[in-house]
């Protein structure tokens, strides 16, 4: 089962939805201890403020829940808010403590772009991920996003895209991806994602 982190920021029934176009019918949205303990991937979305989101995940304990997953090796898989809330600090309006799996900062995106970034942007792959698997680099992903993760490990580095400056599109290191894009509003390229998602969780619970 997988398990979508209800935190109460975005549409996260969207992202279900996604997953079951995508052929991945195991998927609950939750923010229940024992289902997300149970649960063999996690996936955590999310639009809206860093600083607010992440005083919803410390506050309701699911701070704990998620990095005791990831710390257990479980699939992870963040979206949009969900990737720039790996960074150690965001900087929006102040500074505000983040999961810090990922390391680095979540800053705005530069000055003379038009921001938020809403569209469709190519995303370039510095090196080969199974999350991307079948998908030709260059594919266009569905932006929306005023900030963006900048990693303190530019290895984690799995695919890049460019609005003012170039910058993370998505990152993976070890069970942990992200992704800065809506891949539930990237047609068929997103849902194609989320199935190799799926299936990464699958063969990982397959192993067990």
């Amino acid at each position: 089962m997988i398990a979508i982190i209800d935190h109460g920021m975005g549409n996260l029934r969207s992202v279900q939805k996604g997953f079951e176009h995508a052929g991945v019918s195991d998927v609950v949205v939750t923010s229940d201890a024992c289902a997300i303990e149970r649960a063999d991937g996690i996936v955590l979305p999310g639009v809206g403020a860093f600083r607010d989101a992440a005083a919803e995940l410390r506050d309701s304990g699911l701070r704990g829940l998620v990095l005791r997953a990831i710390d257990k090796g479980v699939p992870f898989l963040g979206i949009c808010l969900g990737m720039q809330l790996l960074a150690d600090v965001g900087l929006e309006d102040g500074e505000w403590e983040g999961l810090g799996v990922m390391g680095g900062t979540s800053e705005r995106l530069p000055g003379g772009v038009k921001v938020p970034h809403i569209g469709w942007n190519t995303v370039e792959y510095p090196r080969p991920s199974e999350l991307f698997a079948g998908i030709p680099e260059g594919t266009a992903f569905y932006f929306v996003h005023s900030y963006h993760l900048k990693p303190a490990d530019q290895n984690c580095v799995i695919g890049t895209t460019r609005y003012g400056v170039e910058f993370a599109a998505a990152v993976e290191r070890d069970n942990v991806r992200a992704v800065q894009f809506h891949p539930e509003k990237s047609s068929a390229a997103g849902l194609a994602l989320l199935g190799n998602f799926g299936r990464l969780v699958h063969s990982q619970g397959s192993a067990r």
